[in-house]
């Protein structure tokens, strides 16, 4: 019905185009952009070298580690500060039991001194390897306190993981202070993680959970040797298959199944099977069923995988000049580059959510007792264990709640690009980093049926599934927003689920808005948003910085709940449209490949967004603007129509 009415507005469509450009305001003319260089890779130069891609991408890695340490760094010198702080509040004879509480709540830090009156006490396991290797910067950090001075020293590795020394002396009592001795593996999680996010290395590996490679669009073999091959790759699962019947198969006809083809059914949803054989391939059985049951599809049960690649304000500033507020979390100002970019401070002018909006996280899981996203989050699931909470044992997702909605203002960690919208962390994808299109496909039903409005999926594949398509569908008509993160090769190869016509595709960029040189790109990207470095909550209660587009899509679904928040009327597919027609145009002058529409601009969305009818700032709007034809205002129309016949003719082309 969509298409139909599309094809009969090709005509008004055409005269739309023609007279756009001769009504819309020039733009300003932008300042020549600065010559390419490694740390800046611009839009023209995206044919990359395989060894070009992967020079950037480790160079990529190594900026998130280090400013992973820098955030550890931070962080630990702030808990120890608040250590100090507590000297003259607790009773000698508490000392011990308080002393050890603080390690227990911070197991990071692996050794804590507590000097008072020129007394040690210590609390932590430090093995005695450690302590020897330690023993000179402690020993120094000690001295420092005697003479009411901090110390702190360069990293050393011990077991693989690195370590520092911090002393903060107490101000009110010369020689008292704390000395703390510090694990900051983060920094080699980081590594790990970014190794695959960034897919460096092959990931994921063959045999974790039998699987076999192919070209996309195709069941031919190939080999997944090095990080360049992720790109020219597909995996599923070489025992299992999804089958979506023409109707619900009855208990007779499952047992003859099991016993024919020796089948298990992992999981069931209406028509659609999962079924596990133990002596039959993925090829045999889609002959099987493809042959004798005529299904709707029969398709391999396909792997997804994350898409991932010192100063404090006293109090909250509004610049009234600029009408921007800028938040006092402890890592913000000299961290997140990414925010005051969108112009998210000057969108805070207008609205800071809603607490009744609710974005989906179907991703790793969420640290659910992280102190920055206390408040923020609502009932999840795991998809994965439903016995179990959506806990994150990898990083990811709580990652991408925080760029979301890490709590603001709070003079602790970071700002969240909301301040109300709440969190649902709903776990797709096991302590790899990697699930399936099953899983996946089941979280989006269940966080729609939930009551999510957005939905972030910073996860993808080279495949189309059908199951998959089918839960887009079903989220998109009840009206959700899903955002979805390009990929991370640097390929125009289309990667699902983003690459849906349902789904808002994100790709990223670097701080001086030039194309991120790991990000996926072609015709089906809406949009770009920061991706590279970017700091946000990480397991432990600890934070970390990490680059990728799966970075780049939780940008965009924040700010999807800003605009849903700042005008409730607006359907899906209106929100989706005014972030196209609000983007800052970057790259070739129009929509390009790189870019999409351009990079988002929060305070330019939610403007728009609260000028419209139905706003919560109660504008009506006119007559003209209630009219626009196939729902909206007229303000977008024009856009919408122009987008509507782009997608029509790229489709026709392939």
């Amino acid at each position: 019905m969509r298409r139909n009415a599309i094809v009969g507005l090709l005509f008004t469509a055409g005269i739309a185009l023609m007279i756009a450009p001769l009504i819309a305001p020039p733009k300003t003319a932008k300042s020549p952009a600065p010559s390419p260089s490694p740390a800046s890779y611009r839009s023209e130069q995206r044919v990359l070298t395989p060894q070009q891609e992967h020079s950037y991408k480790q160079m990529s890695i190594q900026r998130d580690m280090d400013a992973s340490e820098k955030l550890c760094r931070l962080d630990c010198s702030r808990d120890v500060h608040k250590f100090v702080a507590e000297h003259d509040r607790i009773p000698t004879a508490d000392r011990a039991s308080h002393l050890k509480q603080i390690v227990a709540e911070h197991p990071h830090m692996v050794r804590v001194e507590w000097v008072r009156d020129g007394v040690p006490v210590r609390e932590g396991d430090a093995k005695e390897e450690l302590l020897k290797l330690a023993a000179s910067d402690l020993a120094k950090a000690e001295t420092a306190l005697k003479t009411g001075k901090g110390y702190e020293s360069a990293s050393f590795k011990y077991d693989g993981k690195s370590h520092f020394v911090i002393a903060v002396p107490d101000e009110s009592a010369g020689g008292d202070g704390v000395v703390a001795l510090v694990c900051t593996d983060i920094v080699q999680e980081v590594e790990r993680h970014q190794r695959r996010n960034l897919r460096v290395v092959p990931y994921p590996a063959e045999g974790r959970y039998r699987l076999e490679s192919v070209i996309p669009g195709t069941n031919k073999d190939t080999t997944v040797r090095t990080g360049e091959d992720n790109g020219n790759a597909s995996h599923y699962a070489v025992d299992e298959i999804v089958v979506k019947f023409r109707k619900p198969l009855e208990d007779r006809e499952l047992l003859k199944l099991r016993k024919e083809l020796d089948l298990t059914v992992v999981r069931h949803r209406g028509q659609t099977y999962l079924f596990r054989s133990k002596s039959r391939s993925m090829d045999e059985l889609k002959h099987y069923f493809t042959a004798k049951w005529n299904p709707i599809f029969a398709e391999p049960h396909y792997l997804y995988l994350t898409n991932v690649a010192n100063k404090t304000n006293e109090t909250n500033k509004t610049d009234k000049t600029n009408a921007i507020i800028v938040p006092n979390d402890t890592l913000y100002s000299d961290y997140q580059w990414n925010l005051p970019e969108i112009a998210t401070e000057q969108g805070w002018t207008v609205t800071r959510g809603a607490n009744d909006i609710v974005v989906a996280v179907v991703d790793t899981g969420v640290q659910l007792d992280h102190p920055d996203l206390q408040g923020r989050l609502v009932e999840g699931r795991n998809i994965i264990d439903p016995t179990s909470e959506p806990l994150d044992d990898v990083g990811h997702g709580t990652h991408v709640a925080g760029i979301i909605a890490a709590k603001v203002n709070n003079n602790e960690g970071i700002a969240g690009m909301t301040w109300e919208t709440k969190i649902m962390p709903v776990k797709v994808l096991d302590s790899t980093g990697a699930g399936t299109t099953y899983s996946v496909a089941e979280g989006i039903i269940w966080a729609t049926d939930h009551g999510a409005n957005v939905i972030n999926m910073s996860l993808g594949n080279y495949a189309s599934a059908e199951f998959l398509h089918d839960a887009v569908k079903y989220a998109h008509d009840k009206g959700v927003v899903l955002v979805a993160a390009s990929g991370n090769d640097n390929t125009d190869r289309p990667g699902y689920p983003a690459a849906y016509p349902e789904v808002f595709a994100v790709a990223a960029t670097n701080e001086d808005e030039s194309k991120a040189e790991y990000s996926n790109y072609g015709d089906y990207i809406d949009v770009a948003a920061p991706g590279t470095s970017i700091a946000s909550t990480y397991p432990g209660s600890r934070y970390a910085a990490l680059s990728g587009t799966s970075m780049a899509s939780p940008h965009v679904a924040a700010l999807a709940s800003l605009v849903r928040a700042a005008n409730p009327s607006l359907t899906n597919e209106q929100v989706m449209e005014l972030l196209r027609s609000t983007a800052k145009d970057l790259g070739s002058r129009g929509r390009d490949n790189e870019f999409g529409y351009g990079q988002i601009d929060a305070g330019a969305a939610v403007a728009a967004a609260g000028s419209q009818p139905g706003s919560a700032s109660g504008t009506a709007g006119t007559a003209a603007e209630l009219e626009a034809p196939g729902g909206g205002t007229l303000r977008l129309y024009p856009q919408r129509i122009k987008r509507e016949v782009e997608e029509l003719l790229r489709r026709s082309i392939r």
